[in-house]
């Protein structure tokens, strides 16, 4: 016996439904043999014929013969076409999904594979009036395996549902973590800002009363110079010594800042800030780490 890979079930439905073809085959054969015998009977009763007469003949013959062979091949597609859906059927049931090779139909090799099979599996067709069996194909029931399939696929569906309800609220929480984390660090760039407004507020204020002191300065010394020659010196020295100053000021606001600096991180206020800043990094980490667990893998 042929072997097609596979197992007896399907081998007997194989031989099942080439017997059914085989029918249908033997069956529209029949029809065109009646054809020509119907020819052959009704007309060819003279012992000669013209060419318009035989021309005749055989357009009707062929008309009837192409009729035949053309219900034949329709016949024969639609009922494909009902034994595929018979089988789609069953597989739906177990969630299957079949797929077709449709260039596999024209391989000669598979071909002359399913002829041999018809040689050597199908001797017993010529007995025309033998009646084979047609079993139809079996139901499926909904107990046993596809029971058992039933309640895995519910319990998988269900489990997916509890995982993607678990996601949306880890997505959730992620993002209120995330909005916080905003605005705890726009909190803090506000407070620096406000704080360097500050900072820069005060220093301008020294420099402009510096600017102020070292133009009265300027001044004085010119109207004194104008005054008296004599005091050009003791100016010159004070106008030096106001620059001095003025270097010393701007050193000591640079040390103020530097120190200010360090006063503003050493408060409650940016301490608090950054204890959350880092509180929300480390919540964002570890809800980042358990999505990572529910997240399909790419």
């Amino acid at each position: 016996m042929a072997e097609f890979g596979f197992n007896e079930h399907h081998q007997k439905e194989v031989v099942n439904y080439m017997r059914f073809a085989r029918s249908k085959m033997v069956l529209r054969l029949k029809t065109i043999d009646s054809c020509f015998e119907e020819l052959k009977d009704s007309r060819l009763v003279e012992e000669t014929f013209t060419v318009d007469e035989v021309k005749e003949m055989l357009d009707g013959l062929q008309a009837v013969v192409h009729g035949e062979v053309e219900t034949e091949l329709i016949n024969t597609a639609h009922t494909n076409v009902l034994l595929l859906r018979q089988l789609f059927s069953q597989a739906e049931k177990f969630y299957l999904r079949l797929q077709s090779d449709i260039s596999e139909l024209e391989s000669r090799e598979l071909l002359e594979q399913v002829a041999e099979f018809e040689k050597t599996d199908f001797k017993s067709t010529n007995k025309k009036n033998q009646e084979t069996s047609k079993p139809k194909l079996a139901p499926l029931n909904e107990g046993g395996v596809s029971e058992l399939l039933n309640k895995e696929i519910a319990r998988l569906q269900e489990e997916n549902d509890k995982l993607k309800t678990r996601m949306r609220t880890l997505e959730s929480q992620a993002m209120s973590a995330l909005d916080e984390r905003t605005k705890a660090e726009r909190a803090l760039k506000d407070l620096q800002k406000v704080q360097g407004d500050q900072q820069v507020a005060a220093q301008s204020q020294d420099i402009s009363s510096l600017e102020d002191t070292v133009a009265a300065l300027k001044g004085e010394y010119e109207r004194s110079l104008s005054a008296n020659s004599a005091s050009q010196k003791g100016l010159q020295e004070n106008l030096v010594s106001a620059k001095h100053d003025l270097l010393r000021v701007q050193e000591q606001l640079s040390l103020a800042e530097k120190e200010l600096d360090k006063k503003f991180q050493q408060t409650a206020a940016y301490r608090n800030m950054k204890e959350i800043l880092t509180k929300k990094n480390e919540q964002i980490k570890d809800i980042r780490k358990r999505l990572q667990r529910y997240e399909p893998s790419e």
